[in-house]
């Protein structure tokens, strides 16, 4: 009996080969070419609206407009170094005008956080009903420019011409809207109608996504509406929170439109109530664009120092909790 024993010849599967170096290079270029078309609009908008500015800005701070002798000789632009910084921050008017929006944002922000959450979570829950007309009419205000609705609000605010004022003194109530002590919660008020629906819109577009099987297992579990909204739904979206908080702050910082625009009616408000109309008061009114320029430089370290600051708040206690 003869055994016939088989063979299996294997043969090699062919190799690729390997992309050569000069391959990998040209395909490294094509990446970084395609990345640098898609970028190339963002930074082009970077440095035309806010690089060349703040460069401009901090070069005229260090320069100033002196006339030499009696003043009776031509101007010349002469280095001044700090002087116009030194003038800035030792300035009781622009401190005081620090003041006035540290106390805005201690006022406007918390509500302006607090109350666009709220909408958004009572648009979220379904018991508003109506909820796109009730989405519209919220955003309607913030498609009112910002001049507008500020001369909208100085006609509620004028007395003698106000239904608002009137209504109020037949109710034997009567109150100033511009006066000392309301002036600011009257400016609050005009921020607060324009910009809630927006961040409205924001906060109620991260609720959507917010898995639904995660609601529905607190409910399971017994959960309330309200426990469902702050303690399921807020914290879900925490970072959507903590944006509308740091745009506000920076947009709440730079308040200008409705103190200028209510200073035509109110003695409470002068022309450097805050830093942004200090900064227009000295270029426009006292031709001092060094210490506008040196005053706009001021206004931008604090508004990135403070935006640094809760940047890095927000991300140490994310951190923290997730080590938990």
């Amino acid at each position: 009996m003869t055994a016939t024993t088989e063979h299996t010849v294997r043969v090699p599967a062919p190799r690729t080969a390997a992309p050569s170096a000069r391959a990998r290079r040209t395909a490294r270029r094509r990446r970084l070419g395609a990345a640098g078309v898609l970028m190339a609009p963002f930074f082009l908008l970077l440095t035309t609206v806010f690089l060349i500015p703040v460069g401009t800005a901090a070069y005229l701070s260090f320069y100033s407009d002196d006339q030499p002798g009696l003043g009776f000789g031509p101007e010349r632009t002469v280095f001044v170094g700090l002087r116009s910084y030194a003038a800035v921050l030792t300035d009781p008017t622009f401190l005081g005008g620090l003041g006035t929006v540290a106390l805005y944002c201690l006022i406007y922000i918390p509500l302006m956080v607090a109350g666009a959450l709220l909408l958004a979570l009572l648009l979220d829950s379904g018991v508003v009903r109506l909820r796109s007309f009730a989405q519209l009419g919220l955003f309607l205000p913030h498609a009112v420019p910002g001049i507008i609705a500020a001369l909208i609000w100085l006609y509620l605010y004028t007395p003698g011409i106000s239904p608002v004022v009137d209504l109020f003194a037949r109710a034997d109530i009567t109150i100033d809207f511009l006066g000392v002590h309301t002036v600011l919660p009257s400016i609050v008020n005009i921020a607060l109608w324009s910009n809630l629906g927006y961040n409205m819109v924001v906060f109620y577009a991260a609720l959507q996504a917010v898995p639904r099987e995660v609601t529905e297992a607190a409910v399971v579990d017994g959960a309330g509406p309200v426990r469902t909204a702050l303690q399921v739904k807020t914290p879900l979206v925490r970072a959507s929170i903590v944006m509308v908080a740091l745009f506000t702050l920076i947009w709440a910082l730079q308040l200008f439109t409705e103190p200028m625009l209510l200073s035509q009616s109110s003695p409470m408000i002068n022309s450097r109530f805050s830093p942004s109309m200090y900064i227009y008061d000295a270029a426009f009114t006292r031709n001092n664009y060094s210490l506008a320029a040196a005053a706009s430089v001021v206004l931008l370290l604090c508004t990135v120092a403070l935006s640094y600051g809760v940047t890095r708040l927000t991300s140490r206690n994310s951190t923290a909790e997730e080590a938990r």
